[in-house]
Order: C-alpha cells, then structure tokens, then sequence
C-alpha cells in the first residue's frame, strides 16, 4: 500500500522556497522541519541540498508514515525517519538543531503552537541558528490580499483558534525568544519568508 500523501501546494511553492533556503540555511548541519505534512517539501529540499541532513516531524501518524513513504521511494542518504514532534510541547525528542524550518502552520493551528514553535527553535538552535517560516501573514493589521482575507475567514470557519496571523505579533514573540529581527521575503501568491537568527 503506498502511504505518500500529496500536498498541491507543495508542488507550486517547492522550488521558491528552496531558493530563499539555498540563501539563509548553513552550508552543513542538521535541519529539523516541523510540521512536515506529507513530507514532499523534505525530500525535495534534501535533494536539493544534498549537505545538509534534514530531520523531518509531525505530530500526526498518518503524516509520518507518507514522509517515510516518500523518504523509501526518494532513496536519500540525508533525510532521517520522521519523528513524532508537537511544536507545543514543552520539550522537544531533539537537542539541537542547526536550523528549524515551519512551513504553513501557523495559520492552521492554535496561537500556543507558534509560541511552542518559537520557544523551542530558541531551545535547540545555537546562536546564528535560522528559523525559516513560510505561510500568509497580515502586516500593519491588515490582509495582504483579498485572497487572504478570504482565506482566513475560511480558517476561523473551521477553527476560531486558526487564522493568518499578525506578522508582528510573530515578531514580537520571536522577538521575546532571542531571535534578531527578521529578513522577509515576499513570495508568490501573498505568502512571505520569514528568516530569524538566533
């Protein structure tokens, strides 16, 4: 039976992505994704940056079985099996990491998972660490695009704790966490990068 799932977003934002990673992430080190979904954006960043050893996780056992489906079929040698790993918890089954990447969560989970996320990014990554985010953010308050707008109605539909957050609310927390403030780069269709260092 194959367990790979299929994200259609990972196919339209892989490759930009990959090149603002290619800019910001060390030349080698231990990579930790969390929230990893499918596990599409692992394999193909660990083939796109063959030294670098990427630790992909996700709280969800069915997410962790298509990572490691997708892991099998990619045949490697730089990805390691997915973890268990809810960005809220207070610890985390990794001591440390070189950078920590998070794309499209923070929208689609609590306010308490960002504050986990930011807060144990600060925990294993050393000074000059980079936290990558990626997803839509307001900025100034307000909606970057009328899509987003829509979009976010869409997410407090399903969940009042879900939505596209504040960009400076994140900055701020990450701000609270050590992180210095963020390069951003603007991405196609009204997302943005986020890059922090430790």
């Amino acid at each position: 039976m194959d367990r790979r799932l299929y994200a259609p977003a990972t196919q339209r934002n892989r490759d930009v992505i990959l090149d603002v990673l290619r800019a910001h992430l060390p030349a080698r080190g231990l990579v930790l994704e969390l929230a990893s979904g499918s596990g599409e954006h692992a394999v193909h960043f660990a083939a796109g940056l063959p030294d670098l050893t990427f630790q992909p996780s996700d709280p969800d056992g069915g997410a962790r079985g298509s990572i490691d489906a997708w892991m099998a079929g990619a045949g490697l040698a730089n990805i390691r099996p997915a973890l268990a790993l809810d960005a809220a918890a207070s610890s985390w089954p990794i001591a440390a990491a070189d950078a920590v990447l998070c794309i499209n969560m923070i929208h689609i989970s609590p306010w308490g998972a960002t504050r986990g996320l930011i807060a144990g990014a600060a925990r294993v990554l050393a000074p000059g660490g980079v936290l990558y985010l990626y997803g839509p953010y307001k900025r100034d308050g307000a909606h970057t695009a009328p899509s987003n707008e829509s979009f976010d109605r869409s997410l407090r539909g399903q969940n009042p704790e879900w939505g596209v957050r504040d960009l400076e609310a994140v900055v701020a927390e990450a701000a609270a966490s050590g992180f210095a403030a963020p390069t951003i780069v603007a991405m196609p269709a009204n997302n943005l990068s986020l890059v922090f260092r430790r």
